[in-house]
């Protein structure tokens, strides 16, 4: 089952102020923020230190509709007009996988499906359309 959609914004390393500015200018409550130092630490892929403050997450409400953000990983490509993307969740891991690779015909994948430390199953692609999917399974507890 589709548990919600969201508009999700993509920065160039200026996260956190975007989420003061988002606070003041459209009164928006912050439930939730998350960098990248927040992650759990892999050896293998160490988290450089001019990463651990940008925002990895940041979920924020605006009257009643949810809006999340993030910041792109340093070396990571950012293109003005790509800053608006969408997160879909589902509550079943199934389905997840089944909307993505639906998404995925003649698209770009961004990042495989796969488990990360905040979902069961989480991928990253973009449509034939050129629209940017943030694709997830979070069980109804969550």
């Amino acid at each position: 089952m589709i548990k919600g959609i969201y508009p999700y914004l993509i920065m160039n390393g200026n996260g956190q102020k975007a989420i003061k500015f988002y606070e003041e200018a459209v009164k928006a409550e912050v439930l939730n923020v998350q960098t990248f130092a927040d992650m759990p630490e892999n050896p293998e892929m160490p988290i450089p230190d001019e990463a651990k403050n940008l925002v990895m997450n940041a979920h924020l409400k605006v009257g009643g509709t949810d809006l999340m953000l993030s910041d792109t990983f340093p070396g990571q490509p950012y293109q003005i007009g790509e800053q608006v993307t969408i997160a879909i969740t589902m509550t079943e891991e199934t389905e997840a996988r089944e909307i993505f690779d639906k998404l995925k015909v003649d698209g770009k994948i961004g990042m495989h499906m796969q488990e990360t430390f905040w979902s069961q199953a989480y991928g990253q692609v973009t449509d034939k359309f050129n629209v940017t999917w943030h694709v997830s399974a979070e069980p109804e507890n969550i």
